[in-house]
């Protein structure tokens, strides 16, 4: 399949959210909170195209008042809780009709707070370094290491899935005995078309971004009345 040089942003907003009520379109500051997406892509100068993606009309005739955007109607079948960003991304790119870009930017509703010049700047440096990596990710760094982190088995048992052992004296050291861990968020994900035909996602080269600054990820109430608090504050305009 021939790629043209575009880099195309995906914005997924299924309806049907179990922790918070239609949750994709809450109110964040007076706004639905898929619109924060829909403008940050839209001021970002290196996104040639937008790609909104829904199995709800009413999501889709609130996120056209804000930007003009390609409509991805989505199945039933590939909106579920368990639905996989996989699955949603192949079922856009097997059918349409069209030429493909060869990069998506994944920016997830639940991310609101994003400035369209750093998108452009992780973009511009992705692709400067594009065949050293399969995709790339932003992340935050964890307080405290995931190395100390347990599990709960039968029987009551900790159990240390990092060091796969139940014997705790592993992790039981001070936190800076260990490597610094982080975690995914949301913030901006970059997708080479080419993987997504391999049947992939990610691969197994991803580059970091690393965000040091707040990044607000919504899963349930209180992240959203943590949201609407640092919304409220100047000094997280540019994260």
């Amino acid at each position: 399949m021939k790629l043209n040089n575009e880099v195309w942003a995906f914005i997924p907003a299924r309806s049907g959210s179990k922790s918070i009520k239609n949750k994709n379109i809450v109110f964040l500051k007076k706004k639905p909170l898929l619109v924060y997406s829909l403008l940050a892509a839209n001021g970002a100068k290196k996104i040639d195209k937008i790609i909104f993606s829904s199995d709800s009309k009413k999501y889709f005739n609130i996120a056209k008042k804000y930007s003009n955007f390609f409509f991805h109607k989505r199945k039933k079948s590939i909106s579920l809780d368990y639905s996989s960003d996989f699955e949603v991304f192949n079922d856009f790119v097997k059918n349409y009709k069209f030429t493909l870009p060869r990069f998506f930017v994944h920016l997830r509703p639940t991310t609101p707070f994003r400035d369209s010049k750093i998108l452009d700047r992780v973009i511009k440096n992705f692709i400067k370094n594009e065949k050293k990596y399969s995709s790339l990710r932003s992340v935050s760094p964890i307080s405290n290491s995931i190395y100390k982190s347990v599990i709960i088995k039968e029987n009551n048992i900790i159990f240390s899935p990092i060091f796969r052992s139940s014997n705790l004296d592993q992790i039981n050291y001070p936190r800076q005995k260990y490597k610094k861990t982080y975690i995914p968020n949301g913030y901006i994900d970059i997708i080479k078309t080419e993987l997504i035909l391999k049947g992939l996602l990610h691969g197994s080269r991803v580059m970091c971004y690393i965000n040091k600054k707040f990044v607000s990820d919504i899963d349930n109430l209180n992240d959203l009345k943590i949201a609407n608090y640092y919304g409220a504050n100047k000094s997280i305009k540019k994260i």
